[in-house]
């Protein structure tokens, strides 16, 4: 009776996950398999033409533009996060600085990249400063470049780097750094290997929660950036959307799944393997008492 109730309860998830997830996947890896139709969409007969025209070099371009672009933002969001959750765990008014970090989710996506686009526009708020302080009298291209669309990135997702963060962060104990103030290390030497060892659980979530939806950006590359910004997310949108080109659409996409849950896995599988080099490396942690307690 008790399996029944449980399968009640749980069906509802499951409905959920076959239908908005693992059918819509389906879907993808079976239409990458398949031919191209002549006037678009697919054939039903099986091809590997999709994963062969991956190779072409304008394809594997792009790839190596996002991936650095994926990266680049990433870290630039992790060295903002990182002082901003700490700020946050250490401060008084944790419930302000919060709200203060979750109201841009408040406002549309693309909202915020129009924003973006009249603060650095040629005629936008920040050419009418320069040229209101006489800087300059032309217009600066502050738009449509590769470090336009890392900037609004890091805008975008540094929200979901703090959280993580703080979360970690204000966990941690503090009197650990002032103990290895006392034994003569720095301030910076305490932070460095202290607090960021301890916070590494913290760190490697908030960078798959940046690094994974930037890599499959498709809006800020698109509105923000020029022909040096193109990124997969650009491609597979135009091979669904110009060239009707399904199969080499879902195959890209395919490609960029596996690579972000390929990383997801290894990051997942590295924690059970570091806690068993604490066992092999420390006996104690082996010792049982005999009431069963370590």
């Amino acid at each position: 009776m008790r399996k029944q109730v449980g399968l009640l309860y749980t069906l509802p998830q499951i409905l959920w996950l076959v239908v908005f997830f693992a059918a819509p996947l389906c879907i993808i890896v079976m239409y990458s398999f398949l031919k191209k139709g002549l006037y678009g969409g697919v054939e039903l007969q099986f091809s590997l033409e999709a994963y062969t025209a991956m190779a072409n070099p304008n394809i594997v371009l792009v790839t190596w533009r996002t991936l650095k672009i994926s990266i680049i933002a990433t870290v630039l969001t992790l060295l903002i996060a990182l002082p901003c959750g700490y700020s946050i765990a250490r401060s008084k008014n944790q419930a302000i600085r919060l709200f203060l970090v979750i109201v841009p989710f408040w406002t549309n996506f693309l909202v915020r990249i129009y924003a973006w686009i009249a603060i650095m526009g040629n005629e936008g708020f920040l050419n009418d400063i320069l040229r209101a302080l006489r800087l300059t009298t032309e217009s600066v291209q502050f738009l449509y470049n590769q470090a336009a669309v890392i900037l609004v990135l890091v805008y975008m997702y540094l929200p979901y780097a703090i959280l993580p963060l703080f979360s970690t962060i204000d966990k941690f104990d503090f009197t650990l750094l002032d103990a290895a103030r006392d034994l003569g290390a720095t301030r910076f030497q305490s932070y460095v290997r202290v607090l960021l060892p301890n916070i590494k659980g913290g760190l490697v979530t908030a960078g798959l929660f940046t690094f994974v939806p930037i890599f499959g950006a498709y809006a800020v590359p698109l509105l923000i950036g020029g022909k040096d910004s193109y990124m997969l997310g650009n491609i597979i949108a135009d091979q669904l959307t110009k060239t009707r080109n399904w199969p080499l659409a879902s195959s890209i996409s395919m490609t960029v799944t596996v690579l972000t849950t390929g990383l997801v896995f290894l990051i997942a599988m590295r924690k059970p393997r570091e806690q068993k080099q604490v066992f092999d490396a420390d006996p104690a942690f082996l010792q049982v008492a005999p009431d069963g307690k370590r």
